[in-house]
Order: C-alpha cells, then structure tokens, then sequence
C-alpha cells in the first residue's frame, strides 16, 4: 500500500577510517591558550546518559528555527541560550536539557584557507571528522572537552570552550551523518529536505529583502553551492530516521512564489524509542480537507495526508501538510486527529505553536512537523535513561547474590 511517491535518489557517503583515541582537547589552532567554560546540567547528565540527536541541513533550511523549537519543548518553554560569560561569538547553545553543537566549530580550514585551497564548507575536506568523532565520543562516554570554536564574524578559529556532558546533545550542520563513525554515535538523526525551487524562494525572498543581495547574485551563489550540496549533504538523507520535506504546493497550479509549502514528515518504521505519528487510523491511506469553520484557511486552502512508502529501501510513515492555516489556537482541531504526538497533555502542539508564532514556518506543516519532532525527541530521551536506569537496577540485584555471600 503506497500513498506517497518519495524521490530517493541513489547517494553514497564516504567515511574516515575508525580512529581508536579520544582527545579531550581540540588540536593546535593559531588562537589564544585561554579556555571558555560552557555547562549544562553536568550534575544530572553525569548520572543519566548523554543523548546524540544529529541534525543536517544546507545553509539557510531552518536549522537554527528548529533548535529553538526543539529546546523549548526539551526545556519546558525555555529556549537554549549562548553560554553565559562565555565568547559572544560562540555558536553554542545551552539550557537546562540541552546542548547545541554547530559542527561549522569542527572546520578544519578556517575561511582564507578555504579560499586558498579553493573548497566551499559544504567539501568534506574542509572538516575535522576525526576530532568530531572523538570529542561526540568522550561527551556521549561522560567526559568533557575543549571544542574548537569558529567565528563566522571573522572567518577564523577563536579560543576554545569547555564542554560538559548534557542530557541532550544536539549536533546541527551540514555534515552529522556524513562519517560513519559519528553517525554511528546518534541516538537519532533528522534531515530538513528543502527543494530547490522552495529554497530558491526562500533566498530570493530572504537575501534580497535583508542582505540587499541582486537576483543575479542570489542565483549565482546557489548554483555554486549546488555540486558539493549534492555530493556531500543531501546523500545524507538516506541516514536519518526522521526528514521534513518541503515541497511546492499542489494547490496552486505552477505556483512559483513557494510562500505556500507542502510539507511531508518522514518518519522510518522499526527505529527503537520512536513511534511514528499517524492520523486517523494507523496503517490507512488517508486524505483529509479538515472542516473550514473549525479551521481558518485562506487561499489556497489547506489538505492533509498520510499512509506509506519506501524511502531510500527502507519503509516508512508519511503525513502530509499543503497549504497554512490563519489561526493557531485552531490547530488543536488537527492535533486532536493525530495519535503518537508524546505529548505530556492535551493540545501541547498547539501551545508551542502559539508559543512560538514569531518564528518562520508557524503557519504551516515546517513549524508544525518540527514542534512534533522536538516532542517526539524529548520522549526517546525518556525512554533511553528509563531502559538505562533499567538495566542498572538488573545489574545491582543480580549482584546482590554475590553480595550476601
């Protein structure tokens, strides 16, 4: 039974040889010896385990919208924050729960480097994969470490800063799947799929209005990212466990402003803590126009979908959103449709929605598909400490024998 038709073009992705050695300090850099010191929750993650979410994106798809939806829900409405007395320009982010790791801080070319080799970010030689498995190795074992820090102000390396175990490490950039060995080192990976004529707009719109760029500019600079994009970040899609996918409408005939997203949530089947979300009826092909008096839509209107197909071999659960909704406190009348949310009470969804209206995609499925992702997420942490605490309590009564003796 397939509902959808995914494109899944053929990728590979090249790794680095398996490295045995954990360095808990970045590698010789021109910088100052000085060391910044970022923390969050060491206490507790120092008693728990330190969860890996990886999540890839090209420049400008949403990442950084993403994260501040995933650390409220993670946070209890707290977004995280720069780390505090540390460097301004640090790209670190921390609340209570959470730590976000912008993996541009593991370049291993700062910018006239890159320049003088003639090799964009997205060129996997412009990156230290080895320190990165290293330092996701040692944080994820419970140690600290001293992570190099970029400085896209500059284009140069500043001092490093002091990483504690979080309970949540999040990895967002364009390369957390691309070597094995760090990918091997996720406890979940998400994907934020953008199509090139949604994203197209979404520069033109972005860069013309805010950066003053030219049209001519614009396309130039996505067509020479394009070949590395394609040949280094969008193979790795076929990894993650979970991709958003924004599409042109389907609404509007030939629509080429893409200020109308269709947005698909891709979720893999069999992947351990995680339950993909359904509407209706689990194991159905559905397609749903909701009521327009319990939900407020300008034109184009609004469609839902869900069922199943094959992503890149493996099978998976798709819901479908095309079109945006006018209110948000309406949304709950969607919410109440879908089974697997985790969320901690009725109509939560929709509270962070409301929560976060100001951010990009509020209106429609990107913001609403992140804000599941980010509940879905804060479950399998749940579930892996629970399991972890499990194990331990099987580990003290079996040893409990031996004990008494």
């Amino acid at each position: 039974m397939a509902a959808f038709t995914l494109h899944t073009t053929a990728a590979t992705s090249p790794s680095s040889p398996a490295g045995t050695a954990i360095l808990l300090r970045s590698r010789s850099r021109a910088y100052p010896l000085s060391t910044v010191r970022v923390s969050c929750s060491a206490a507790a993650a120092a008693a728990g385990k330190t969860v890996v979410i990886g999540l890839a994106a090209d420049s400008g798809c949403g990442k950084s919208t993403f994260v501040r939806r995933l650390t409220s829900v993670l946070g209890g409405g707290t977004e995280a924050e720069p780390p505090r007395g540390g460097n301004p320009e640090s790209n670190t982010l921390v609340s209570d729960a959470a730590t976000v790791i912008c993996l541009d801080d593991y370049h291993s070319l700062d910018r006239p480097g890159r320049k003088a080799r003639g090799v964009t970010a997205l060129d996997p030689r412009a990156s230290d994969f080895d320190l990165m498995y290293e330092q996701v190795r040692a944080i994820k074992d419970g140690r600290a470490v001293e992570k190099p820090v970029y400085n896209h102000f500059t284009g140069l390396f500043d001092p490093p800063e002091l990483i504690t175990p979080p309970k949540i490490l999040v990895l967002e950039g364009l390369h957390p799947m691309y070597d094995e060995r760090v990918r091997d080192l996720l406890d979940f990976s998400i994907y934020l799929d953008i199509s090139n004529e949604v994203k197209f707009a979404w520069k033109v719109q972005r860069d013309m209005a805010e950066r003053g760029q030219s049209l001519e500019s614009i396309k130039a600079n996505i067509e020479a990212r394009k070949p590395d994009f394609d040949a280094y970040v969008d193979p790795q899609k076929q990894y993650a466990d979970a991709v958003i996918e924004v599409l042109p409408t389907q609404l509007i005939p030939d629509d080429g402003e893409g200020k109308v997203p269709r947005v698909r949530l891709i979720m893999m089947e069999g992947v351990e803590h995680f339950e993909p979300v359904y509407l209706f009826d689990e194991g159905s092909t559905v397609s749903w126009i909701p009521c327009g008096r319990k939900l407020s839509c300008s034109y184009p209107g609004i469609r839902f979908a869900y069922g199943f197909a094959t992503y890149f071999g493996h099978e998976v659960s798709v819901v479908e959103m095309d079109g945006h909704f006018d209110k948000l406190d309406e949304l709950i009348y969607v919410e109440t449709h879908l089974s697997n949310l985790s969320a901690k009470f009725y109509g939560e969804v929709t509270q962070q929605m409301l929560t976060h209206a100001h951010l990009p995609g509020s209106n429609n499925g990107t913001g609403f598909f992140q804000t599941i992702l980010g509940l879905k997420i804060r479950h399998l942490y749940e579930q892996v400490v629970a399991e972890a605490e499990r194990a331990a309590m099987t580990a003290v009564d079996a040893a409990k024998p031996i004990l008494e003796l």
